[in-house]
Formats: structure tokens, C-alpha cells, sequence
């Protein structure tokens, strides 16, 4: 019975289904994945971190809790033009999570802040010819680099809003001379 079971829905390669065969059992369960994913997965590009605690570094943490990918995408920003200027990537995950990633640091490079945040997943996926299976590994990428950008411009904001504590203690010190 698990022999026909396999058969059916793992395309058992066997020649005979007895009990008594010794043949090696042989499946087919290679999935072809595009040229693109096996190339950035072999080959990623921009792997690395850049220091968190720099002003003009953005970081995005993002993860799949269903298939375990975990994704962190790293950006530098030319703080006078809002370019991107460096990205670096780290992703836990399967092959295509990786690709997206690596993708991902090459076509945001040189983009500003506003043309990077309008990629969507549907462009990663088309680009890779990623199995529908794996869709959700282009958007981990594009959550990523939306989180980038959100994280290096709550930091911009932070550093331009004035500081409530120095303001209260210039007041009292100006109150009390």
C-alpha cells in the first residue's frame, strides 16, 4: 500500500510493486528552479551587515514563521540625495528566500528611498521565475526593504526632533539664573 502511495503521489520509479523486490526505490522530486535563482543562491551578491547603530543605515528583520525564512536587509542612505548607496543582506532560508535577497541588494542600489519602497514582490517573482510555491520568499524581500526604509527614517526623525530632555533642563537653568 505504500508502495502505490508513493507512486501516486511521488512518481515512484520502480518496475515492479511486490514486496518481495529489492530494487532501489528512485523518486522525482526535483523541482527545476530558473537559471536567476540558482545563480544568486550559488552566487549571492552583497552579503554582509552594516553597523545598526549608524545614523545613515536602515535595518529590516523580517521572517516567515510558516517556512522559516528569516530575512535581515541592510541599507546605507546618502543622507544630502536619499539614495541608497550600500546594501548588505543576511537570510536564513531556502534557496529561493536567499535569491530574492541577493536580487533584492542589486536592484535597490542607486534607488532613492521613494523608488525603492514601490518594488513589489511581483517583480522579484516575475524576474526569478520563482514556482508559485516560493511567492512568499519575494515578498519576505519586499517587506524587507520596506522595513529598511522605515527603520533609517524613524532614526532621521529622531535625530532632527528637538530633545524634550535638554529643552527641560535649558528652561530650568534659565529660570533659575
Amino acid at each position: 500500500m505504500l508502495r502505490s502511495i508513493l507512486a501516486r503521489n511521488f512518481g515512484l520509479i520502480s518496475q515492479t510493486t511486490t514486496r518481495a523486490s529489492t530494487r532501489p526505490i528512485a523518486f522525482n522530486l526535483s523541482r527545476s528552479y530558473h537559471e536567476k535563482v540558482i545563480d544568486h543562491y550559488e552566487r549571492p551578491r552583497n552579503v554582509g551587515s552594516l553597523p545598526r547603530t549608524d545614523s545613515d543605515v536602515g535595518t529590516g528583520l523580517v521572517g516567515a514563521p510558516a517556512c522559516g525564512d528569516v530575512m535581515k536587509l541592510q541599507i546605507r542612505v546618502d543622507e544630502r540625495t536619499n539614495k541608497i548607496v550600500d546594501v548588505k543582506f543576511k537570510t536564513f532560508g531556502c534557496g529561493s528566500a536567499i535569491a530574492s535577497s541577493s536580487y533584492m541588494t542589486e536592484r535597490v542600489r542607486g534607488m532613492s528611498l521613494d523608488e525603492a519602497s514601490k518594488i513589489k514582490n511581483t517583480e522579484i517573482a516575475k524576474e526569478l521565475s520563482l514556482p508559485p510555491v516560493k511567492l512568499h520568499c519575494s515578498m519576505l524581500a519586499e517587506d524587507a526593504i520596506k522595513s529598511a526604509i522605515k527603520d533609517y527614517k524613524s532614526k532621521r526623525s529622531a535625530l532632527s526632533a528637538p530633545n524634550v530632555n535638554n529643552i527641560s533642563q535649558q528652561s530650568s537653568t534659565q529660570a533659575t539664573a
